[in-house]
């Protein structure tokens, strides 16, 4: 099963680590740290044409990868939980 991230993007559901708001997680500064290290390494791809509202750290291929979403957090999260009892 696979998550929609936006613009084209879609991953597999047993490679996501975590979904998190934008601007509520990035006020932390462990946060921005892990953002800024993750972006030096090119680690995150932003699928997002506007103002981005959610990350999500998956694991791909023994790497780390971070998405930047257009979509809210929660809306990912309903996705993945409706998608889920709808396979079971």
């Amino acid at each position: 099963m696979y998550l929609h991230l936006g613009q084209d993007t879609i991953i597999p559901f047993s490679s996501i680590i975590g979904i998190f708001d934008l601007e509520i997680t990035s006020q932390s500064k462990i946060t921005r740290d892990f953002l800024a290290n993750e972006e030096k390494a090119k680690h995150v791809i932003n699928v997002s044409e506007e103002l981005p509202r959610s990350f999500v750290v998956c694991r791909e291929r023994q790497k780390t990868r971070v998405y930047i979403s257009q979509i809210s957090s929660s809306t990912l999260k309903r996705r993945l939980k409706s998608n889920l009892l709808e396979n079971k």
